[in-house]
């Protein structure tokens, strides 16, 4: 006769450091793209600029939605589910490009924004490495 009990499977925990230091070089024309949407190209290309050379510092992944405004990718979405892969397989996820637009406008994720939900799936609390600059 089989065994009819249910074993349930422990959940692995994600690893808690599954961000890269810098963006990949990819990442910036990924973003230049986006923000030619917003900006004028020339404006966009001074931003890409600014990212490339401003210092990184960390948000967690929950203030990051919050202040952008957007809404939570669920982890059925192709691209978050591709980065939850990425992480489950011990790979390191790029940090998020990020443009603040001023005072009453939300933030721009020029670069990131399945990443930010993937680390949110993970821990809304986990702080996620990212580059801001001002778009002013």
């Amino acid at each position: 006769m089989w065994d009819t009990r249910v074993v349930a499977k422990k959940a692995r925990p994600a690893p808690r450091e599954h961000w890269k230091q810098e963006p990949e070089e990819h990442d910036f024309p990924a973003a230049a793209d986006y923000l030619s949407l917003c900006f004028s190209e020339s404006d966009a290309d001074a931003l890409v600029a600014a990212l490339r050379q401003v210092g990184s510092t960390t948000r967690k992944a929950k203030d990051l939605l919050r202040a952008s405004g957007l809404p939570l990718l669920g982890r059925d979405d192709p691209e978050v589910t591709k980065d939850l892969t990425k992480v489950a397989g011990g790979s390191l996820l790029s940090p998020v490009l990020l443009v603040r637009p001023g005072v009453g406008r939300p933030l721009i994720v020029a670069d990131g924004y399945h990443r930010i939900c993937a680390s949110y799936h993970l821990d809304e609390n986990a702080e996620i490495p990212c580059r801001i600059v001002d778009s002013t």
